[in-house]
C-alpha cells in the first residue's frame, strides 16, 4: 500500500512538473496540441511571454523561439549591373520573428531554414536594385538609396514567414577578380598617358625656357664683348697716347725702355736662343754703357 502511495506521489508530481514550462528571456513560447498550434478566442496565435507558465501534461508541447534581433551574414554574391557588368557584393540582414505562428508553420521554428528562405527574399531584391543601376551610381552615392529599396522589397515579401527585416546593409562591393585586372589595367594605361603628356608638356616648357635663357645669355655676352672691346679700344687709345707724350719727351730713353720690354720677353727662359747678327740693332744698347738722356 505504501509503495503503490509513493507510485501515485511520483506520478503526480511528474505530471504536475509536465504541465510547467518555463520561456527564458530573450525567447517566446508557442504551445503545440496535435499538431495545431493554440489559439486564442478570436483565433490568434497564443504567445508566452518570458516566464513561468501551464500546458496540458502529455498533450501539449512547448516550442521556443528566439525573440531576439538576429542577424544574416552570408558569403558574398554575384550581382550584374545594368550595363552587365558583374559585382562581388558583402551584405548582411537584421531580422527578427514578429508572427510566431506564421514563423513556426513556413519554417517549423527552424533558423537555419528560415534564414535560407529570408537570403533568396534579400538578393532577389538587391538583384533587382543592382540590375537597375550602373557601378557608378552605386559606387558614386547611390548605395544608401538601394539598400532602402531592398529593404522595402525584402519586408513585404518575408511577411509571408512572419518575420520582419529590421535592415539590409551592404558591407562591401568588390569587383571580380578578372573585371579587376582589366580594370587596374586600364587604368594604369590611362595614368601613364597622363604622366607622358605631363611629361612632355614639361620637356616643351623646359625648351622654351632654356631657349630663353640661352637668347639672354647670348645677348648679355654681346654687351659684354662690346663693352670690353670699348674699354680696351679706350685703354688702348690711352696707352698710345701716353707713349706718344713720353717718345716726344726723350726719344732715346723711350727706346731704351722699348729695348729692355724686348730683351726681357726675348729671353723669359735659360733655353731662348736668339741668332743675329753682332752689329744687329737688336743689341745697340747691350754695346753701349750709357744712356743719352
Amino acid at each position: 500500500m505504501k509503495n503503490f502511495t509513493l507510485i501515485i506521489i511520483a506520478v503526480v508530481a511528474f505530471i504536475f512538473l509536465s504541465a510547467l514550462f518555463v520561456v527564458p528571456e530573450g525567447q517566446r513560447g508557442i504551445v503545440i496540441q496535435f499538431g495545431k498550434i493554440q489559439r486564442d478566442a478570436e483565433q490568434n496565435v497564443v504567445v508566452y511571454e518570458p516566464g513561468l507558465h501551464f500546458k496540458l501534461p502529455l498533450i501539449e508541447t512547448v516550442r521556443k523561439l528566439d525573440a531576439r534581433v538576429q542577424t544574416l551574414d552570408d558569403a558574398q554574391d554575384r550581382f550584374v549591373t545594368a550595363e552587365k557588368k558583374d559585382l562581388l557584393v558583402d551584405s548582411y540582414v537584421k531580422w527578427r520573428i514578429s508572427d510566431f505562428g506564421a514563423y513556426f508553420l513556413a519554417t517549423g521554428g527552424n533558423t537555419a531554414q528560415a534564414e535560407v528562405l529570408l537570403k533568396q527574399y534579400i538578393n532577389n531584391g538587391l538583384r533587382t536594385e543592382f540590375g537597375a543601376r550602373t557601378i557608378q551610381e552605386i559606387v558614386s552615392g547611390e548605395r544608401t538609396q538601394l539598400m532602402q529599396s531592398a529593404l522595402q522589397q525584402a519586408g513585404q515579401a518575408s511577411r509571408e514567414l512572419g518575420i520582419e527585416v529590421v535592415d539590409v546593409r551592404v558591407k562591401q562591393i568588390n569587383l571580380p577578380q578578372e573585371v579587376s585586372s582589366s580594370i587596374f589595367a586600364r587604368m594604369e594605361a590611362e595614368r601613364h598617358a597622363v604622366a607622358r603628356e605631363h611629361r612632355s608638356k614639361g620637356m616643351e616648357e623646359a625648351e622654351i625656357i632654356r631657349a630663353d635663357v640661352d637668347a639672354r645669355v647670348t645677348v648679355m655676352l654681346a654687351d659684354a664683348e662690346r663693352n670690353s672691346r670699348t674699354v680696351r679700344g679706350e685703354g688702348d687709345a690711352t696707352a698710345a697716347s701716353i707713349y706718344a707724350e713720353v717718345y716726344n719727351k726723350n726719344a732715346e730713353f723711350y727706346s731704351f725702355v722699348r729695348s729692355l720690354e724686348a730683351y726681357k720677353n726675348s729671353f723669359k727662359s735659360k733655353d731662348d736662343v736668339l741668332v743675329l747678327q753682332p752689329d744687329n740693332d737688336f743689341f745697340k744698347y747691350m754695346k753701349s754703357d750709357k744712356v743719352q738722356n
